[in-house]
């Protein structure tokens, strides 16, 4: 229903962020993060979801394409909804979610309150379930201790790239993302990030 708001950033309280578009208030739950790059009195654009329940309508805005995309996903895993979506994003950068959840790190997510080991682990098994379906091939073929779920990549390039895929960027969009970089001395977060940069300047 709504793409994006942009206008005047009309209030900023805990977890909310009011953009004024035409003399309408709109009230969006939104992230620590999103919060951050925003300045009451000065103009603000969200990326925005509208999550429709049986006893209520709720707009989710956020700063990044990525952060929305991140979102979505999230609230797709059986179990997180919005809240938890939110207090997820809340605890660290779209980047390193992302990453967390290629790698299965389930202490970058049980950092996040009210997100415990159990959901933790959905998360990781659902959504690189999920991503495998989409791209057409498993992450990884093993598994590893606790969750059943793929274990890392064997490289830095797919890792990289199933970080990214996360982020909702096409396989075409990391390829030239990724083209010309030295992947054998950068982390992949250093990876994830210079790659992001790049897409952003595109």
């Amino acid at each position: 229903m709504f793409y994006y708001l942009s206008g005047q950033v009309a209030h900023i309280g805990p977890n909310l962020a009011v953009i004024d578009c035409g003399g309408v208030g709109y009230a969006c739950r939104t992230t620590s993060f999103t919060q951050a790059a925003l300045h009451v009195g000065e103009k603000g654009k969200l990326f925005t979801h509208l999550h429709v329940r049986e006893d209520a309508m709720e707009l989710y805005g956020f700063a990044s394409q990525e952060e929305l995309n991140l979102f979505e996903l999230l609230i797709s895993v059986s179990g997180v909804g919005p809240r938890a979506a939110i207090s997820i994003l809340s605890s660290s950068t779209p980047a390193n979610l992302a990453l967390a959840i290629i790698t299965g790190d389930t202490k970058a997510l049980t950092v996040a309150p009210g997100i415990g080991k159990k959901i933790a682990q959905r998360v990781i098994l659902e959504l690189k379930d999920k991503l495998a379906k989409e791209q057409g091939a498993a992450i990884g073929g093993e598994s590893y201790a606790g969750t059943g779920s793929a274990v890392i990549p064997e490289n830095k390039r797919s890792e990289s790239s199933a970080a990214l895929a996360v982020l909702g960027y096409s396989q075409s969009e990391i390829n030239l993302a990724l083209k010309g970089m030295d992947l054998t001395t950068m982390t992949l977060e250093e990876i994830i990030k210079a790659a992001l940069k790049k897409m952003m300047k595109g």
